[in-house]
């Protein structure tokens, strides 16, 4: 059931003051325009879970609101970064929104933008600017997952420079410590040896590709032993099997009177 509540006079606003929200903070972002898009941020996020599943020190997350307000206003000064990492704060997964002012401060150390038609110039360049002058954050990126755009910056002296690929084309994060490249048209992690940074469920198969190795390495082992001890076994019986010759041949040969010391 629901009550209303009617207010005195003493409890009205005058001069029809805005009364901003106290509680908290929920994220208010549009809906992601595709399925690629939507399956590009969870392949972000899994990826890195699982290589930091041992981590508690950090929070990745996607299409998360971002209040910044200096005022402290959830109505003014907000951004939804289509993915984020945080570093050297809590693994919260209940949060419902980044509020920097409760979060001591802190912006992200890396944004992804996934491009699309209608966010490519609010992409490139206002949120550019503001991730530079106002988040500081150190590595942005983005990516278009239908023309394979992809380009990152890194802050230097208070401004963003293109970072350079590598051979393969993959960009460095120092935040990260891994590379960000295209793998089959996904925005994927790289270690800095160049091996990919699976999801858990190439995870899963890996493992059970080199258990399915490991155990048909212990049956060759198994079979090379049982064939090691197969000719040891046959050597043995061709010994005896030419001593018995050589007896055989030794008695006849006393039997015709002649010494074979003397052969």
């Amino acid at each position: 059931m629901t009550t209303t509540q009617t207010l005195s006079p003493s409890h009205t606003h005058p001069n029809n003051e805005i009364i901003y929200p106290q509680g908290e903070f929920w994220s208010d972002e549009p809906p992601l325009e595709t399925n690629l898009h939507l399956t590009q941020i969870i392949l972000l996020i899994k990826c890195l879970e699982w290589l930091w599943q041992d981590r508690e020190d950090y929070f990745a997350t996607g299409n998360l609101t971002i209040y910044y307000s200096p005022n402290q206003k959830k109505s003014e000064f907000f951004r939804g970064p289509d993915f984020f990492v945080v570093l050297g704060t809590t693994r919260n997964l209940k949060r419902k929104s980044w509020v920097v002012w409760q979060e001591e401060g802190k912006y992200p150390n890396v944004i992804i933008e996934i491009l699309s038609d209608s966010t490519a110039k609010t992409d490139r360049e206002e949120k550019k600017e503001i991730y530079q002058n106002t988040f500081r954050t150190p590595d942005y990126f983005w990516f278009e997952p239908y023309s394979l755009e992809f380009e990152g910056y890194t802050l230097i002296r208070g401004k963003y420079q293109p970072i350079e690929p590598n051979e393969q084309g993959w960009l460095w994060s120092e935040e990260l410590g891994l590379y960000l490249g295209i793998y089959e048209d996904k925005l994927r992690y790289f270690s800095a040896n160049g091996e990919l940074i699976p999801t858990p469920e190439e995870a899963a198969i890996q493992q059970k590709q080199q258990k399915e190795y490991e155990r048909q390495q212990k049956e060759l082992a198994l079979q090379q032993q049982e064939y090691e001890r197969q000719q040891k076994e046959y050597e043995r019986q061709q010994k005896e099997l030419a001593l018995k010759k050589i007896e055989e041949l030794t008695a006849k040969l006393r039997e015709l009177g002649i010494n074979s010391d003397e052969v």
